[in-house]
This record gives C-alpha cells, structure tokens and sequence, in this order.
C-alpha cells in the first residue's frame, strides 16, 4: 500500500516512520491517521523491523487533530473520531516493538497523545508539549487524559489539561514527560542510534517486558508481579534466553537469534 503523507525508511532493523504533512504542520487528518494505524499493523507483522522511531516532517512533531475537519462534527461524528484516534494510539502501543518518540518542533493535543502512545520520547531543545483542547471547548479525545496521567501524575496532568500551556522540552524534561533532551540537529540520529541499541537486544524479551510493563500498570501491584513471574518463567522457554547466558558466561557479545 503507498502512503500518502507518511514517509518509511530503515536503517538496519530500525524502521523509521516521518510524519508528511509540513503544509498543515503534520496535523492528523482522517487519511494520516488511517494510514499510520494501518502502517504499525503492518510493522507489527514485519520480523525484520526490530525497533520503530517516529517523528515529523519540517520543524514541527504534530500539531494535533486537525482542526477543519473538526469543526462542525456532530456528537456522533466526534464519539467516531475519538474511536479512531484511540484506535491508532493502541495500535502503536501494542505493536510488539520498542517505539522511540522523536519530538521536533510542537506536539500538540492529538500530536502529544501521539507521543504519548510511544514507549518514550526524546526531544528536540525547540520541542513543546501542550494538551490545548481546553481552549477548544473540548478535552482529549485519543487518550490524553489517561497517558498523560499514568505518565506524570494526577497533578501535573490536570495543570496541563485544565490550562493549555505550553511546556518547553526542558519543562517536560523536569516533570518526567520526556526522556531525554538533545540539540534539534542531533535528535534524529541519536535516537536512531539509540533504538538501534534496543533493538539488538533479545527481541523476544524486549516484547515481553513491553507487554508486562504495559499490562501491570493497570493492575494491583501483587497481581502485577504475578504477571511478571509467569512472564519470566516463560523467557526460560526460549532460545534467546539460551543464547544471552551462555554468551555472558562465555565473555562474548550475545547473538540473539529472536526464537
């Protein structure tokens, strides 16, 4: 399938996923965001892709739900966008694979979520972070309320969604939002590197530590653990596991054969 505002290119086993939509500051659109569910689908099946970075075109992330299309929606319509956009963010956090958000430029409302969905992100110094719909008239609609809460807390959630500022990438830095702070014209490299790095771990256990993670945080903590042991118990059953021993035992690098 072509792909009309997203642009795919791999460096090794890192797929790398640009946002193309400069002339509208990569706001997602109906078409962007059918495109981009359909597209970690699909990198969910591809056993060659290890590892996903995701970023925009130009010098701006996302600049949300596009606005236009927005405008005149009935409570139908909106409750159809709102599934769609939720649709999109779980399918990026359930594709089975790391996934590094490399923030350039303002992500804002549907471009934070976007972020959001991402295992963690890394930003631009010229990154800024909003959830604006406030001044809308209207909250998060592609899970906002919920990923930014179990991110940075009840507090800090509500202060940004209640008012809509603007955080700058070392704001965001400060409250555990991002990851990480680089120089803008080092940001995508080094989170290629970086995910490059990730993804020569085993991706076996890189997938269940994912999932467990994921699953555990809306779970009691003894209940979580559970899901941990079971979880640990079954890495034994693996040949990844086999491989990453015997290789530090032995002093060498491990070759993770991803069985």
């Amino acid at each position: 399938m072509p792909y009309t505002l997203l642009r795919i290119h791999h460096e090794d086993a890192v797929a790398v996923v640009t946002l193309h939509r400069p002339e509208a500051k990569n706001a997602l659109n109906a078409v962007l965001v059918g495109e981009l569910t359909t597209l970690f689908g699909r990198l969910r099946d591809n056993h060659d892709v290890h590892g996903i970075v995701l970023t925009g075109d130009g010098s701006c992330f996302c600049a949300g739900a596009d606005i236009g299309e927005m405008r005149d929606l009935t409570p139908l319509e909106a409750s159809a966008l709102s599934e769609a956009g939720q649709r999109l963010m779980f399918a990026i956090e359930t594709v089975g694979k790391p996934v590094i958000a490399a923030v350039n430029g303002p992500a804002l409302g549907g471009g934070m979520e976007l972020a959001l969905a991402c295992d963690f992100i890394v930003a631009g110094e010229s990154a800024r972070f909003a959830q604006p719909e406030i001044l809308l008239g209207v909250i998060p609609g592609f899970g906002g309320t919920q990923r930014l809460t179990r991110l940075v807390g009840k507090a800090w959630a509500k202060q940004l969604i209640f008012t809509g500022e603007r955080l700058t990438a070392a704001d965001a830095l400060a409250i555990g939002l991002v990851n990480r702070v680089v120089a803008d014209d080092a940001l995508l490299p080094e989170t290629i590197t970086q995910m490059k790095t990730i993804a020569g771990r085993g991706g076996l256990s890189l997938r269940v530590a994912k999932e467990v993670i994921d699953a555990g945080g809306d779970m009691d903590l003894r209940n979580a653990c559970l899901l941990e042991r079971d979880a640990f118990a079954l890495c034994f059953t693996t040949e990844d596991q086999k491989e990453g021993m015997a290789a530090f035992l032995e002093k060498r690098p491990a070759r993770f054969p991803g069985r």
